[in-house]
Formats: structure tokens, sequence, C-alpha cells
């Protein structure tokens, strides 16, 4: 089965991404009113549950999605990051949004998909000299009894870049990948890279393609409309904003 189910789904860009590569959305869990009537707009039969997931049993999210304990190929998702965010105070597990990561643990380990894929900022790795994402590791790899048998997951992660990916957008993000069939997951390898003018490159090259620019991706688009005077007014406050905030 090819079965998923998707956690803090945001307006869908990750559904969106396992659905071109030939999963089912079963279900879609998010907590935010705007990004469900997102959802609901691009995908209008979409089986969506609107809420906050601390207080919606993994029971629930199986019976929408019409799937039993141990059938759904994979739970997906990006709990939110602005608690490990390099941008943001860096309050990790102390702050109540880091503690959603939990969540996600929670709903793996309550139906038991063949795998998962966590993704998250960079900054988890460092937060607090690496404890937030030893404790989240630790968590996906503890046993787990069901009807008489043990699962365990095989936990791997790795940061990976956009840009590598002919993404016109440098975004590191960290993603946790896991299963429960004995299997190591290899991290896909870098499509494109940065070309420097008079760089000779590694003694080995491994001729990839070039990073896509952002005039590569709208370079042809027609000429924008004159910015309106809120857009002005707020582009004048945004060198201040990165000095004092990070973004």
């Amino acid at each position: 089965m090819n079965k998923v189910i998707s956690l803090f789904s945001g307006a869908g860009g990750m559904d969106i991404g396992f659905s071109n590569a030939g999963f089912d959305i079963s279900v879609s869990v998010e907590q935010d009113p705007s990004c469900c009537k997102t959802l609901l707009k691009n995908r209008p039969n979409l089986r969506l549950i609107e809420g906050d997931i601390s207080k919606i049993s993994t029971k629930e999210i199986l019976e929408c999605a019409g799937l039993n304990v141990l059938d759904a190929a994979l739970v997906i998702g990006g709990p939110p990051c602005q608690s490990f965010s390099l941008a943001g105070k860096r309050m990790g597990l102390n702050d109540d949004r880091g503690k959603l990561i939990l969540e996600f643990v929670r709903v793996v380990k309550e139906c038991l998909p063949t795998a998962f894929v966590m993704e998250n900022v960079k900054g988890m790795l460092n937060w607090s000299g690496g404890k937030a994402i030893e404790a989240v590791l630790n968590e996906f790899r503890e046993p787990i009894k069901y009807k008489g048998k043990e699962y365990i997951y095989n936990v791997d992660y790795q940061v990976l870049n956009a840009a590598d990916f002919g993404i016109p957008q440098k975004r590191e993000r960290l993603f946790i990948v896991g299963n429960r069939i004995g299997e190591n997951f290899d991290f896909p390898s870098p499509t494109h890279e940065l070309k420097k003018d008079n760089y000779k490159g590694d003694l080995f090259p491994r001729n990839l393609k070039p990073y896509v620019t952002v005039w590569d991706a709208i370079g042809k688009l027609p000429p924008a409309d004159e910015p309106s005077e809120n857009a002005q007014r707020i582009s004048k406050t945004i060198k201040e904003r990165i000095k004092n905030f990070g973004y």
C-alpha cells in the first residue's frame, strides 16, 4: 500500500511532493484555518482533520484515513520549527511548539507505518549541544510492542539543501527518516552545484548541473506591477528586521 498520513500539513507542499512521487495522501492533519482552506481549495475531496494534534487521537486519524494499525506506508510532516530556528528564541523542547515533535513521534508509534519522514530546521541539530536531536532519535528507536510482536525503527538523519536538487533557493532542512522493515536508507545525492567562474572544481568532478537561479525560474514572467505603498513601506524595514531578528 502507498497510503500516507500527513501531519502538520500546512498548505500542502510536502503532500504535493509525495503525491507526485506516487503516494496517496489518505488524511491530512492541520490546525491553521487558512492552511486548511488552501488544502481543500486544491484538493476538495481530501480527508482533513482540522485541529490541535495534541488533542487528536491516533485512532481518530486512522479512522478518518480508513486505515488500521500497520496499514500506512508513511507518516510525513514538518512539526513547527520556530523553537529550533536560528531566527527564533531557540527554546527547543522547552517550548510547547518544540514539544509538538513528540506528537509526531506518538502517531508513528501508535499507527506503526512502514516508514516515516520528518522535516525540520537545521538548528535542531545544535540546540542545547545536540540534546534535541538525540532525544527525538531515542524516542523513535524505542522498541514498540503491538499484539505480541515487537517493532523497531531504523532511524537516520541528514541535512539537505534544496539548491542541490534544482530548486532556486538555498534552503537547508533536516530530514529524519525511519523504517520498521530493517532497511538502511540512502539519502539522495546532489544533482546540482554552485558553478563559479574560473573555478576548476574537484580533482574528480561530479559533472553536476549548475544551481538553478531565481532568474532561471521566473525570468520569463511578464513585468510585475508597481509595488503598492504598503509594500514599499515594509521593504524599508527588511534590513533592520534581519539585523534584530535574523529574518
